[in-house]
């Protein structure tokens, strides 16, 4: 029987296998948000995306016999003001946030686990800012390697195309791919299929102080075209991602 890639489908007996044996152990800890992605998208979009990619990570890595990857279960709340006007979407504070990727990575370090990889598709800048910040101060641990997977960073942005790249990618083209790919049944196709393309330069906007969807002119919560959205173009992007992680585990692995 293959073995599951998540964490909490081991029984601790097997746990404490994995972390006896010869392999170097990465835990992952997907984030996401409960947050409007378009009248066609599902709320959880961000974390169905972390998901798909870590899934697809870990399993490219099931046979390695130097190096494997466990998904944490996902932290599903996120700080998410810009979207708070549309029903569904459920923020937490920064603060908030902090402390539940602190504490886990904390109680993971304490079980023996002291490789810990974070994965974030949910890109308001409270939640990066987080992240960030928290991901450096446990790895600054004496003996605990963390890394965070910053999609934001343009050397990853430039990889993952040009509607990503350009920031008008909410609930587009891009996000809308991908969970056509791993959810199809969690997007409304028929809608998806008639909203026209809408240009808003988000990274912009925010610095502009612009501090929700409604400001940036986003009255539908979404930008960019997911009309142009295929499952296809969604595998081709998780491929990209998935071996983003797989590097990223892969130097964490390193002694």
């Amino acid at each position: 029987m293959t073995q599951s890639v998540y964490l909490a489908d081991l029984t601790w007996t097997q746990a404490k296998d994995l972390l006896q044996s010869s392999r170097k152990l990465v835990l992952i800890l997907p984030l996401g948000a409960v947050e409007a992605h378009g009248p066609h998208g599902p709320l959880e979009a961000d974390t169905v995306i972390s998901l798909g990619m870590c899934e697809r990570a870990a399993r490219a890595l099931a046979d390695d016999p130097a190096v494997g990857a466990l998904l944490l279960p996902p932290i599903t709340y996120g700080v998410t003001r810009y979207g708070a006007a549309f029903p569904g979407t459920i923020g937490i504070r920064q603060e908030t946030l902090a402390e539940l990727i602190l504490d886990v990575c904390r109680a993971a370090i304490e079980n023996g686990f002291s490789r810990i990889a974070v994965v974030n598709n949910h890109f308001e800048p409270e939640q990066v800012e987080t992240i960030r910040r928290v991901v450096a101060d446990v790895g600054a641990a004496p003996g605990v390697k963390t890394a965070y997977l910053d999609l934001t960073r343009r050397a990853n942005a430039e990889r993952l195309g040009g509607e990503f790249s350009s920031g008008s990618c909410h609930a587009g083209r891009y996000e809308t791919s991908l969970v056509l790919a791993e959810r199809p049944e969690l997007i409304d196709t028929v809608v998806m299929s008639r909203l026209q393309p809408l240009f808003v330069d988000m990274p912009q906007a925010i610095v502009a102080g612009r501090t929700d969807f409604l400001a940036m002119g986003m009255s539908d919560a979404y930008c960019g075209s997911p009309s142009e959205a295929t499952a296809g173009e969604g595998e081709e992007r998780f491929a990209t991602l998935a071996q983003m992680l797989v590097d990223l585990i892969r130097d964490l692995a390193e002694e």
